[in-house]
């Protein structure tokens, strides 16, 4: 008679409930791993971004983004601004110093924004998907 090693009966015993399993009616079947998503798409479409205004300017100017991915605009500078895309897509409150404000950016485009109480301050957000 052969006997098994605790090792192999370890190795076996998924294989044999799954065996069992099958063999129950009314069971549900397992499910294989979904292998349509990626994940190296899916962790750049929720990324975060922060462009800081600072000394009158929006730094960096211009952000290249996946759709799905959220920027954050943070004033660091010693008097109010804010942020308005150009087609009023989105509009800030006035940020004081240290203030914050997030957009989830979804579709594809380029979104010129500005400051409006400085309206020589802009910048630009481009949504590729890669």
């Amino acid at each position: 008679m052969t006997t098994l090693s605790f090792s192999r009966a370890r190795l076996l015993l998924p294989a044999l409930a799954l065996a069992f399993a099958m063999t129950m009616p009314g069971l549900t079947a397992i499910a294989a791993p979904d292998t349509t998503k990626d994940p190296v798409k899916d962790a750049a479409a929720n990324q975060a971004v922060t462009v800081v205004i600072d000394n009158f300017t929006f730094t960096p100017a211009t952000v290249t983004v996946t759709p799905g991915t959220t920027v954050t605009f943070v004033n660091h500078d010693d008097i109010p601004h804010t942020v308005v895309e150009t087609k009023h897509l989105f509009r800030s409150k006035v940020l004081d110093s240290d203030d914050t404000f997030s957009f989830t950016f979804d579709k594809d485009g380029v979104y010129d924004f500005f400051c409006s109480l400085h309206p020589h301050m802009t910048g630009k957000i481009v949504v590729e998907t890669r």
